[in-house]
């Protein structure tokens, strides 16, 4: 019999498992084997070897992925970076040209900038709310459109529908880096994208103890991409295989708490006087707050504000509060908080962040699981005589 697998909270935890499960066990064994026997083989990257990421342990995680988004396969890699890059220098390389989200995470964006020009890659930063503008940007060697489903920092939700749509009118592969989102809130094959791309380190693992990447999509696509991660290097181990899959078996759960503490952290920030703006796409002051709610089934668990006070006043809170750690990253257990400009996108020049919107007094928070109203009370404390 098959089992019924409709719900996303059954996919996390069984989607792609060995059938029958090997020895009994009930979690997936860890193979920690570099090399595998020779079964006749005929090309070199169908070779069973951790390199070439088709050990056991990647295969389940392959197959839950593809799953959960509810698309055709999935690739893991040893960072989102290497995801990404992987990812790009298949679709882009070669005297590529392509059309960028003008707001990114910073490694993407030092990457598109600083070391693609050395690729023979071109790229030109796009408005992802304004789709009229996007055509005169097309070149005769425009290969793809890549945005981000909440934009990192600043949270913004650009028209992804319109940027599949764009896609395929001009026969371009569209991407969308959907770590923020989690398939949790979004399935970006759904909305038809052809890749989806995550920093695994993040939501899909969840626990701050790993470092992973990600890319789902269409077979074709995955498959090209495989090759030259393959020739790359960039492939996750066994073990840490093992702790995303282990992770994501509660994916669901996290994510769906962290959608309703985010949201009222989000509401209190907003309220307090001695905070300028915050930017969550669940406020109904998010200026795209009803495209979030009509393309999300949950706002997600990071939102950014900024202070009256400025630099000054965003470091005088971080040295107050006691629950979240300042710390770079996102997507734990634990409540991080940083300033972007000194951290994740500290690669970026500072006329780079200022056109992007990203100011110095910027506080970016990924909200954990502990407890919504200690993190207020804490908030509150440390905004006291602000």
């Amino acid at each position: 019999m098959t089992m019924p697998m409709k719900g996303i909270e059954t996919k996390l935890i069984h989607a792609g498992e060995p059938q029958p499960r090997i020895g009994g066990a009930v979690a997936t064994p860890i193979f920690q084997s570099s090399t595998f026997v020779y079964e006749g083989q005929a090309d070199y990257h169908d070779l069973k070897y951790i390199r070439l990421s088709n050990t056991p342990n990647h295969d389940v995680l392959h197959a839950r992925l593809a799953a959960v988004e509810g698309s055709e396969r999935a690739l893991v890699a040893s960072s989102g970076m290497a995801a990404i890059s992987a990812t790009l220098i298949t679709i882009v390389g070669g005297g590529g040209h392509m059309l960028a989200q003008d707001c990114l995470y910073g490694g993407t964006h030092d990457l598109l900038t600083q070391d693609f020009p050395r690729l023979g890659i071109e790229v030109d930063f796009i408005d992802a709310n304004e789709p009229a503008t996007w055509r005169e940007a097309l070149k005769s060697n425009t290969k793809a459109i890549y945005v981000e489903t909440i934009s990192n920092p600043l949270m913004q939700v650009g028209d992804l529908i319109a940027a599949a749509d764009f896609a395929r009118t001009h026969k371009l592969v569209s991407m969308v880096d959907n770590t923020f989102a989690s398939p949790v809130n979004f399935r970006p094959h759904e909305a038809g994208f052809d890749l989806s791309l995550h920093s695994a380190t993040k939501y899909l693992n969840g626990h701050g103890d790993i470092v992973a990447g990600a890319v789902i999509g269409r077979a074709g696509l995955i498959k090209s991409i495989k090759r030259t991660l393959d020739h790359l290097g960039g492939s996750l181990d066994p073990h840490a295989c093992f702790l995303l899959e282990r992770g994501m078996k509660t994916l669901a759960v996290r994510v769906r708490y962290q959608n309703e503490s985010a949201l009222k952290i989000a509401r209190f920030l907003e309220q307090h006087r001695a905070v300028a703006r915050v930017n969550y796409p669940g406020l109904e002051s998010h200026p795209a707050n009803l495209r979030a709610c009509e393309l999300f089934d949950g706002f997600g668990a990071m939102l950014s504000f900024e202070l009256k006070d400025g630099v000054m006043a965003a470091e005088r809170f971080l040295s107050r509060v006691m629950i979240p750690i300042v710390a770079p990253s996102l997507g734990g257990v634990e409540s991080l908080i940083t300033r972007p400009a000194i951290t994740s996108h500290a690669g970026m020049s500072p006329e780079d962040r200022e056109r992007a919107g990203i100011s110095d007094a910027l506080i970016r928070l990924s909200v954990g699981l502990e407890a919504s109203e200690d993190l207020i009370e804490d908030f509150e404390t440390a905004l006291a005589d602000s």
